[in-house]
Formats: structure tokens, C-alpha cells, sequence
């Protein structure tokens, strides 16, 4: 069979591989990466937790890049194009350099015994194959779910961090605070420090460093931050820090990451030295996408990719911030797995009306679903209304909201990124409907 030359090829190529999305275990990637040759030869940053592990990638690459490094950064899911899942010096990864990476994948795969590999898998080693040949100084990798058993964590953190640790993915991680602590704490090496950003972490969290003899620094006993409402304040391994910005991201729950991000990258000071002005560029300068992003004009509309209790917490928290808007209308689609009923009851008290819609695909959650947790959430009937897909719902929101509501769309990556593809198509239309000028 002849192999794809394009990327879109590739992607379908990698849905064939594996019979299942999601098959956690280290066995197959390790076969496959031992006959591939991508070794990191810099400091590697390996950062998990249940939410804010996005927000302190975005961080940490934007300080170093503001330092002067050359920086590489693997995360996940993407919301628009997979290239953004694979940055080199904050650029995303162009289509030839994807397909020469899938294509090394598939060289070693095959040498390895036509090793099944899920499309995670496999986009992780073709991720560490193009790291390995752009020869960055720092490398930052966001775990895709969970820790111990995740992909990335066939490489070796010089520091690991957690951002938090709370319910989601029980099916794979488990139904508690510790167990699913234990299996994020995984991606903790013997006698390397290890972060984490969650102030009361599960005991689980603790027990694994101890174990391996890992000095663990946690968020308000070894490093912390004041919030000083336009400024805020850090204090960490090399003393404090006073008179810092609010990072670009919205959100308080931004000040937490943010100092995680610090305490990091305290630890690693010797072999990537960070000026203050860099730290202060860094935070004024970083973006990420669907975290909280609020798009420009009339009506407000924020897009934020919240989709387990935790998120929807920061979220309706971070919401009850802004300026007054007479109706608040979110625009919600859910995964099937996903505690909807817990992120509908987070989120309810700054929502007034409700347009819920399917996801599609296996994993997709019925708008039927969602319309019957907010219903069970007290929720008037005539307050709800349904659609097929996220682009209806989005698109009813933009034209029931006056100038002055706000339209706020959340529940999934996939979510976000529906409305997204809107957006940029309602551009498109406009910028083809312009007259060409003489």
C-alpha cells in the first residue's frame, strides 16, 4: 500500500492503525521509539494535571522564547489545524514537515513489527522526531491524558509538573481525587523535581514523590502568589518577585498557573537562566486559544474550552467578573463521557437562556442529554432550546443576542473550535462579498 503524501491522508491513515482512540499503555510507543532515533538532547518540561496544563505550556514557551531560546512545545487536542499541536520557536508545524514526520513513523512502526499505534501515539513520536531535529534548547510536552500511562512519558522530565488534579476521565484514571492523582503523578523521574499547582493535592500525589525520591514543590507551602489587582506578586525558589503583569490569559485562576510556570522555571535557572524582563514580556505577550478568549465587537462572546466541573468552576467564576450584559446565552456541546450534569450546575448561575447541541462522532453527547441536565438544574423549558450541531446553535446565539448580551460558548475543544470554523467562514463570506476596488 502506497503511504499518503499529504497531511490530511496521513490523519485518516493514523484512524486505521489502532482499534480503539484512546488505549493507554507505554508498551507499543517504547517499541516503536527505540527504533526511531529522536532523542532530546535539552531540558525537557512534561507537564499534566486535570486543568490549566495548556495555560502553563503557553506560559513557560513565552518566557523562554522572550529569554532567547529556541523553544519546542507538543500539546494537545488542536482546535482548528493539527499543526498547532506541534511549535517550534512558537511556529506552528508546516503540512511538509508534519508528512516527513508521520513518515519516519511509519518507517520505525513497521520496522518494529507493524506495531499498532493510536493516532496519539503516533502524532506524540512524530512530534519528538521533529523536536529532535530542530535541536531546541528546552523542550515543553503537554500530557494527553492522564500520566503514567500516557505517550509522552516514554520521555524522561528533567522537571514534571502538575497543574491540578480533579475528576475527569474516570473510565481511564479512576473515580477519586488519589487515584487519579496516582496516575498523573506518573510522569514524576527518580530524584527530579517535580511541580505542582493544585493546593491541596490528593495524598496519592505526595506518597509518589516521596517513592522516588523526587523533591516535590507545591503551590502555598514551597512557592505562592498575591494577586495586587493590577499587579501580583511571587514568591518562589530564588526569593521573590514584586510588581509582576497580569498575564494576557484571563482568568484569577491564571495567577495560579502563572506562578507554577515561575517555580519551573526556577528550577531549571541554571541550565535556562530567565531575566525579569523576560518573565514580564512573556506574561503580557502569551495567547492560547478557547482559554477564556474573548473576540472582538459586539455582541461579547467568549470561547472557552471547559468541559469537566473544575473548568466550568474557573469559568463561571472568571464570567462573574466582567462588566454587566442584560442576557448571558451559552452556546454548549458536550462529549458523551464527560459529568454533564456537574458543568451544567457549575456554570448556571451566570447563564440565562441555553442553546445545547450534539457533538457528533463516537464519543459526541446528544443535545437531548444536555437539554435534560439543565432542565433537571431548574431551568424553565422556555429558556433551552436545541440544535443539530454547534454551527446552528452558534449561529441562532449571534442573531437572538443584542449588542449589549453576551454569547458564551464552552463544553469541548470541539466545541470551540465549531465556532471558530464559523467565524472564520462569516469572514470569508464578507471579505468575498466586498467590492474590488479600481
Amino acid at each position: 500500500m502506497a503511504r499518503p503524501t499529504t497531511l490530511a491522508g496521513w490523519l485518516a491513515h493514523l484512524e486505521t492503525l489502532h482499534p480503539k482512540p484512546i488505549a493507554l499503555g507505554l508498551d507499543r510507543v517504547q517499541v516503536v521509539y527505540a527504533h526511531l532515533g529522536a532523542t532530546l538532547a535539552c531540558p525537557v518540561i512534561t507537564v499534566g494535571g486535570t486543568n490549566g496544563k495548556g495555560s502553563i505550556c503557553a506560559m513557560l514557551e513565552s518566557i523562554l522564547r522572550c529569554a532567547g531560546f529556541h523553544t519546542a512545545l507538543y500539546s494537545s487536542p488542536h482546535l482548528v489545524r493539527y499543526h498547532e499541536r506541534v511549535r517550534t520557536d512558537a511556529r506552528d508545524a508546516t503540512e511538509a514537515e508534519l508528512v516527513s514526520s508521520f513518515d519516519a513513523v511509519e518507517t520505525a512502526r513497521l520496522a518494529a513489527g507493524d506495531v499498532a499505534l493510536t493516532y496519539f501515539e503516533f502524532g506524540t513520536l512524530a512530534a519528538l522526531w521533529l523536536f529532535a531535529r530542530a535541536a531546541p534548547d528546552v523542550v515543553v510536552l503537554e500530557v494527553g491524558l492522564g500520566g503514567r500511562l500516557d505517550a509522552v512519558n516514554i520521555v524522561d522530565a528533567d522537571v514534571a509538573v502538575l497543574a491540578s488534579v480533579d475528576i475527569d476521565h474516570v473510565d481511564y484514571l479512576g473515580p477519586t481525587r488519589e487515584a487519579i492523582g496516582r496516575e498523573k503523578a506518573g510522569i514524576f523521574r527518580r530524584a527530579r523535581p517535580a511541580v505542582c499547582g493544585d493546593r491541596d493535592p490528593p495524598s496519592s500525589v505526595g506518597e509518589a514523590a516521596a517513592a522516588l525520591d523526587a523533591p516535590l514543590y507545591v503551590l502555598g507551602r514551597d512557592y505562592d502568589y498575591a494577586d495586587e489587582r493590577t499587579q501580583w506578586r511571587f514568591r518562589g525558589l530564588r526569593g521573590a518577585r514584586y510588581g509582576l503583569p497580569i498575564p494576557a490569559l484571563r482568568g484569577a485562576y491564571q495567577l495560579a498557573n502563572a506562578a507554577t510556570a515561575l517555580m519551573t522555571l526556577d528550577l531549571l535557572h541554571a541550565r535556562l537562566p530567565v531575566s525579569a524582563q523576560a518573565i514580564r514580556e512573556g506574561l503580557v505577550n502569551v495567547a492560547l486559544a478557547g482559554r477564556f478568549e474573548v473576540l472582538p465587537g459586539r455582541p461579547t462572546t467568549v470561547l472557552d474550552v471547559a468541559h469537566n466541573p473544575h473548568a466550568a468552576r474557573a469559568l463561571a467564576a472568571t464570567l462573574g467578573s466582567m462588566g454587566f450584559h442584560p442576557t448571558t446565552i451559552a452556546v454548549c456541546a458536550m462529549l458523551g463521557d464527560k459529568d454533564v450534569d456537574g458543568v451544567v450546575r457549575a456554570v448556571l448561575p451566570r447563564v440565562d437562556r441555553w442553546f445545547v447541541a450534539a457533538l457528533a462522532g463516537a464519543r459526541g453527547g446528544a443535545a437531548e442529554r444536555l437539554r435534560a441536565a439543565v432542565l433537571a438544574a431548574g431551568v424553565d423549558a422556555t429558556a433551552i432550546r436545541t440544535f443539530p450541531t454547534v454551527a446552528a446553535a452558534f449561529a441562532a446565539a449571534r442573531e437572538a443576542a443584542g449588542e449589549a448580551d453576551r454569547i458564551v460558548v464552552f463544553g469541548s475543544f470541539r466545541t470551540v473550535a465549531a465556532a471558530k470554523e464559523c467565524l472564520a467562514g462569516t469572514r470569508a463570506e464578507r471579505a468575498a462579498s466586498r467590492p474590488t476596488p479600481p
